[in-house]
């Protein structure tokens, strides 16, 4: 039997009863205005079956998930509560990221549920090779179980669309699919600057240099807004200009940065210097 032959078993599998696949208190990142995910369409062409079908107004069917981790009782755990919810389905399950990636080309899932840490093809490397070998790869959602856990900073730089702790309330969690599947960026700005600043020493910000030195003057002020957590519609009453006036500087900054959204846009953000960690 074929390594993608025992992964299509487990997504056939009946789900195991109700359990709470992370124990341990219903626990989400602090949540002040600094440190809320940010919640803005942001920007390029949704992906997958139902993403696509949302962006052109059509009736999609449910948003379709992949499930990847490493222990059995996390997948049957998060395929309850996603399967719970009448606009999300678990299409498949895969044990590691070897797995996944075959797995992802076959069932074209809007979303990825990716564990960060799995022995071999950690989540990080799946992700990388998602983003380089499918046209339009789906929306990956990293999962730790550390908020400020480094390898999720690497998991961003791969592409993914943002991330999530494993404690999370099951609201949040899917919540979560459906804001990356629309596409969305989940970031929360307060452990993303403290990931930053544990992976780099702080730089002088230099816009002479690299693609952010071919932003404007506004279009920088925007960038910043996005790094700090801002939606459009929260930076459009900080820079008294409208939403769609926001819209239109945040594709603009995300085609200069070559960047497919706004997490991607924030990193290069922090690895330029543009904005400073501290």
């Amino acid at each position: 039997m074929t390594t993608n032959d025992r992964a299509r078993q487990r997504a056939g599998a009946q789900g195991a009863p109700a359990q709470d696949p992370t124990p341990g208190p219903a626990q989400g990142p602090a949540q002040d205005p600094a440190q809320d995910p940010a919640q803005d369409p942001a920007q390029g062409p949704a992906q997958g079956p139902a993403a696509a079908g949302r962006a052109h107004g059509e009736d999609p069917g449910p948003i379709r998930v992949l499930v990847v981790d490493d222990e059995r009782l996390v997948r049957t755990g998060l395929r309850v509560v996603i399967d719970a919810e009448p606009d999300l389905t678990v299409v498949g399950e895969a044990a590691s990221g070897a797995e996944a990636v075959p797995l992802a080309r076959e069932l074209r899932p809007d979303v990825v549920l990716m564990d960060v840490r799995m022995p071999g093809t950690d989540g990080i490397r799946a992700t990388e090779e998602l983003m380089a070998t499918m046209d339009e790869p789906p929306k990956v959602l990293v999962v730790t179980t550390f908020e400020h856990d480094d390898h999720v900073y690497d998991a961003l730089r791969a592409g993914a669309a943002g991330f999530l702790l494993k404690r999370a309330r099951a609201e949040e969690m899917v919540q979560a699919v459906r804001l990356v599947a629309r596409g969305d960026s989940l970031l929360f700005p307060a452990a993303l600057r403290e990931l930053a600043r544990r992976q780099a020493p702080a730089r002088r910000p230099d816009p002479g240099l690299g693609p952010v030195g071919r932003l404007t003057g506004r279009e920088g002020e925007v960038l910043r807004l996005m790094a700090a957590g801002l939606s459009n519609a929260e930076i459009a009453g900080r820079l008294a200009v409208s939403p769609e006036t926001v819209k239109t500087h945040v594709g603009a900054v995300l085609a200069k940065l070559g960047a497919r959204d706004r997490t991607q846009a924030v990193i290069v953000a922090y690895e330029s210097g543009f904005v400073l960690p501290g």
